[in-house]
C-alpha cells in the first residue's frame, strides 16, 4: 500500500512506502553535494586507484570520505578492515548497508573526528586513503602530519588532490610552488606521485585536473626545535617569498627580540639568497637559531 507524505518546506506530496519510508529506485543514489566539495571517482579509475595503492591482506586503511563507497568496496576484499570517516550524513547512513562486516563506517568530520577514540581499537601503523575535497585539502594534509606519529599511527597516505596541490607537494627548493606545503610534508613524509587523472575520471566532473600522492611518514628530516613555531616561521618567510632573507627573516627576528643578521649568520646562511631556494635542512637551521 503506497501513502502520501506532506513535506514541511514545499507543501507538496510525495510518494513513500509504507511505514513512512521512501521507496527505493535502483539508481537512487544520494547526489554529489557541492558544499562538500564532492567528486566520486568512476569505476575504471577506482581499479587503477587499487593497484596503484598496493595492498596485504593484513593492512587496515583510514578512508578519509568514502563518499558512495566505490574505493570502498574495491579495497575491502583486499584487507583486513576499514575505518571510513564520512562528514555526509546520507552517505553515512546508506554506506553500512552495502559494504562487508570488515567495514566501519563513522560519521564526522575527518578535521574534527577524534582520530585517537576513532582508532582505539585498530591495530597500528593503518594506512591512509582519500579522495580530498579541494576546498580542505591543506588542513587535512597538515592534520594528517601532525598525528602519524612519525609513521606510528599511519604508515602512508595515498590521496587523490587537485594536481596544483600536488604539484606544491612535490616542488623542491628553488622550483616555482614550492613552499610552506612543501616544507611541511618534506621534513616528515616521503612523497611520491602516482597517477595524474582527467577531470573524466570523477562524476560531477571538477574543472580541474586530479593527480593521486603516497606520503610516506617517518622520523623528521632535520630537528626543528618547536614545531608549531617551525611552522610559523615558514609561513611568515614566504608571506615574503621575492625579498632577501635578511628582509624577509626580520619581522620575524625582532618579534623574539633577535637580529636578522645575526641569526642568519649563526645558521651558516647567505643573507642575499631567497627563501624560496632554502632547503628543508636549511630551513631547520634558521629555526634553531631564531626560535
Amino acid at each position: 500500500m503506497k501513502t502520501t507524505k506532506t513535506t514541511r518546506k514545499t507543501g507538496r506530496t510525495r510518494g513513500v512506502a509504507s511505514g513512512g519510508r521512501r521507496r527505493a529506485k535502483p539508481d537512487d543514489r544520494p547526489r554529489a553535494r557541492k558544499r562538500f566539495g564532492q567528486h566520486f571517482l568512476e569505476p575504471a579509475w577506482v581499479e587503477k586507484l587499487v593497484a596503484a595503492i598496493g595492498t596485504s591482506a593484513d593492512d587496515t586503511f583510514l578512508e578519509v570520505g568514502p563518499g558512495r563507497g566505490a574505493l570502498t568496496l574495491a579495497l575491502a576484499p583486499r584487507v583486513a578492515g576499514i575505518v571510513a570517516v564520512e562528514i555526509d550524513r546520507d552517505l553515512a547512513a546508506a554506506l553500512p548497508s552495502r559494504v562487508p562486516p570488515n567495514v566501519r563506517v563513522v560519521l564526522g568530520d575527518f578535521l574534527r573526528t577524534d582520530l585517537e577514540d576513532v582508532l582505539r581499537d585498530t591495530k597500528l601503523p593503518v594506512r591512509v586513503v582519500g579522495n580530498l575535497p579541494y576546498n580542505v585539502a591543506s588542513p587535512i594534509l597538515f592534520r594528517l602530519l601532525h598525528t602519524a606519529q612519525h609513521g606510528q599511527r599511519f604508515r602512508d597516505a595515498t590521496l587523490m588532490l587537485q594536481k596544483e596541490v600536488a604539484d606544491r607537494l612535490c616542488a623542491v627548493a628553488g622550483q616555482d610552488g614550492y613552499g610552506g606545503l612543501a616544507i611541511q610534508v618534506t621534513l616528515l613524509a616521503d612523497v611520491d606521485r602516482l597517477l595524474t587523472l582527467p577531470p573524466g575520471a570523477f562524476r560531477p566532473s571538477p574543472k580541474v585536473t586530479s593527480a593521486v600522492v603516497r606520503l610516506r611518514f617517518r622520523e623528521p628530516l632535520a630537528e626543528v626545535g618547536d614545531p608549531a613555531a617551525f611552522e610559523q616561521m615558514v609561513r611568515g618567510l614566504f608571506l615574503q617569498r621575492r625579498k632577501t632573507l635578511l628582509n624577509a627573516l626580520r619581522p620575524i627576528a625582532d618579534s623574539r627580540g633577535r637580529v636578522a643578521a645575526q641569526v642568519i649568520e649563526l645558521a651558516g646562511l647567505n643573507p642575499s639568497r631567497r627563501p624560496e631556494t632554502l632547503t628543508v635542512p636549511e630551513m631547520a637551521r634558521l629555526a634553531r637559531a631564531v626560535l
